[in-house]
C-alpha cells in the first residue's frame, strides 16, 4: 500500500466512523482513535457486502454502499460504547 493510499483510508475511516457515529443517538464513550478503526473497517465490509449484493458499482453516487458503511460504522460504535460503558464503575 502506498502512503496516498493511507491517507486516504484513514479519511474514508474518519468519515465513515463520524457518520456512524453521528446516527447514534446520545453520547458514545469511544475515542476518536477507536471512531477512526471502527470506520476503516466498516467502509472496507461495506464495500465487501455491496459487491456481493451487486451494488457497488452504479451511475453516481453509491447511496446503498454508503448506507452499509454508515450502518456497519454505527453497529460497531455502539459495540464499543457498550463494551466500554459496562467498564465503567456505577
Amino acid at each position: 500500500m502506498e502512503i496516498g493510499g493511507l491517507f486516504t483510508a484513514l479519511l474514508f475511516g474518519a468519515i465513515i466512523g463520524g457518520l456512524g457515529r453521528l446516527v447514534i443517538p446520545g453520547r458514545q464513550h469511544v475515542s476518536w482513535l477507536a471512531t477512526i478503526l471502527v470506520g476503516i473497517v466498516a467502509a472496507l465490509l461495506g464495500t465487501a457486502a455491496a459487491t456481493v449484493l451487486g451494488v457497488a458499482n452504479t451511475p453516481g453516487i453509491d447511496w446503498i454502499e454508503l448506507a452499509l458503511q454508515v450502518g456497519l460504522a454505527g453497529a460497531g460504535v455502539t459495540l464499543l460504547a457498550n463494551r466500554s460503558r459496562a467498564k465503567l464503575p456505577r
